[in-house]
């Protein structure tokens, strides 16, 4: 027996997506899969993996199908998206991610690379001209990084006759759309002399980059998923991917090429979308993380366990509503909180079994866009953010803990690029206050904002002592209650069950 598609496949592709990871597949792929069920159309999508061949090998061994396992708590359900139409390694064949988006047969470049892929400098928010691989794709040759692969794509586009094409980041960076424009126009403008001028022009007239939102837990698959989804296909799967039943995705309607119906899966079309990605990068992600480092430093495995202990409910509570939502306008027509009792089902979801050591993962890149601006309000205001400051300590006290402290196994399971530059940092801090003083106002890990905030540095510190010297559980209660005497409006987390 073999995997079959839920529908008719499409023919030709005119998505080219960079970033075949996971989320991609359970998300941009499965709305893809509606919308050609519903309308039709050429749009097929090769998919571009960043480096490694496992997912690519695996889709040519199946017909390039995969299944989406969506799991809720009494049940699982399983749906084969089919609209991939191939899939490469970008890593290996640079010179094809430049051809592919010079192909006028490509009408949509989508990404899914994290914050991480852009190569920009997070203190100037330009692009990185120091970086070796940027500095590389400027010199010439096949480029390598996905600003230098884009800009260069569209460079040959521009030669070839310049059909309309859009870029759309899929990535949780602020306004992301205009923040990828920005770096693909700065790689062209670094060009030597006038090599950039054409497809410069090219840009203000046929190519357009609009922002969007996408939202939806996707965890890793194991081998216990495997096994059980091939039992319920009737054959081997060796790529299926789990993920929530909750879905979304706001998109800005400025597409220079068209367009699949992607609303036929349940995409909202909307000139909101920056109000929703505040909504979900501080509400969902910054309360996420917050859940992750407190439970990996309770010895606790996922985040259903996690939320599942009332003093880690009580802060995420807590973090959502005194010191992230007031940073916030809510979208026309989302009820706020059936969104945030929304949440903590999600959280709460114990068949997903998402591990606090996913959600930690890569946390010096993700704090840096959920945090500053909350708290910076929130001390602007006269208010500390105690709970965002215990986020910033709980993730210091996970990746780069006290000489001394043992974080858990959850913890040194969490990757970080910023580890082993902290690691010499911790090795030689005296105490919690000094390790939080050098990581947030010397090497501004968190931005120059936070920098010179002494009080939430000090608060910072404050609780990496608390953490590491009389166990987390003492720090969630002296933040949650340091909140609580500041607080009017706090609700206990009872009034969050479903």
């Amino acid at each position: 027996m073999t995997i079959t598609a839920d529908h008719s496949r499409p023919e030709r592709a005119g998505i080219l997506h960079l970033g075949l990871g996971s989320f991609h597949r359970a998300h941009q792929a499965v709305y893809t899969a509606a919308a050609h069920a519903a309308s039709g159309g050429d749009w097929g999508i090769v998919g571009v993996a960043s480096r490694s061949r496992t997912i690519v090998d695996a889709m040519h061994a199946q017909d390039l199908l995969y299944s989406v396992a969506t799991i809720a708590p009494d049940s699982t359900s399983l749906s084969v998206p089919g609209v991939h139409t191939d899939a490469f390694v970008g890593a290996q064949q640079p010179e094809r991610v430049v051809a592919q988006i010079a192909d006028s047969g490509i009408r949509i470049v989508t990404l899914t690379v994290t914050e991480n892929g852009y190569s920009y400098s997070a203190a100037t928010q330009h692009l990185d001209l120091d970086d070796p691989v940027v500095r590389t794709d400027l010199d010439g040759g096949a480029p390598r990084s996905t600003i230098g692969q884009l800009a260069r794509g569209l460079q040959s586009r521009a030669i070839a006759g310049g059909a309309p094409i859009s870029i759309l980041s899929c990535d949780n960076l602020s306004a992301n759309g205009a923040h990828t424009e920005k770096l693909v126009r700065e790689f062209l403008q670094a060009l030597p002399g006038s090599e950039g001028a054409d497809a410069l022009t090219y840009l203000d007239g046929a190519v357009s980059f609009p922002s969007s939102m996408v939202d939806r837990i996707v965890p890793a698959t194991t081998p216990e998923l495997r096994a059980r989804v091939s039992e319920l296909l009737g054959t081997h799967d060796e790529i299926p991917v789990p993920a929530e039943p909750f879905t979304m995705w706001a998109i800005e309607d400025r597409f220079a090429g068209g367009r699949p119906a992607w609303e036929a899966g349940g995409a909202v079309f909307t000139d909101e979308v920056g109000r929703y990605e505040q909504m979900k990068v501080r509400l969902l992600n910054g309360t996420h993380s917050l859940i992750a480092y407190l439970g990996a430093l309770h010895g606790v495995g996922t985040i259903p366990e996690a939320i599942g202990r009332d003093d880690i409910a009580r802060a995420a509570l807590a973090v959502l509503r005194e010191e992230y939502e007031p940073s916030i306008t809510v979208p026309s027509g989302v009820d706020i909180r059936e969104y945030e009792n929304q949440l903590f089902e999600r959280w709460g979801n114990s068949a997903l079994g998402h591990r606090t050591s996913q959600v930690g993962t890569d946390g010096s890149v993700k704090l840096r866009q959920r945090i500053p601006e909350p708290a910076l309000q929130a001390l602007a205001r006269g208010e500390m953010p105690h709970l965002i400051a215990l986020t910033v300590a709980g993730y210091l006290s996970c990746i780069a803990p006290l000489t001394g402290f043992d974080p858990g196994a959850h913890a040194a399971a969490m990757t970080d690029a910023a580890r082993e530059r902290l690691a010499p940092v911790a090795a030689t801090a005296r105490h919690g206050r000094d390790l939080a003083r050098r990581v947030v106002a010397e090497l501004q890990l968190f931005g120059d904002g936070l920098a010179g905030q002494d009080a939430f540095i000090d608060r910072v510190g404050e609780l990496i002592d608390t953490i590491q010297r009389q166990g987390v559980g003492s720090a969630i209660l002296d933040a949650v209650a340091a909140s609580q005497t500041t607080s009017t409006s706090f609700t206990s987390a009872e009034e969050l069950q479903p």
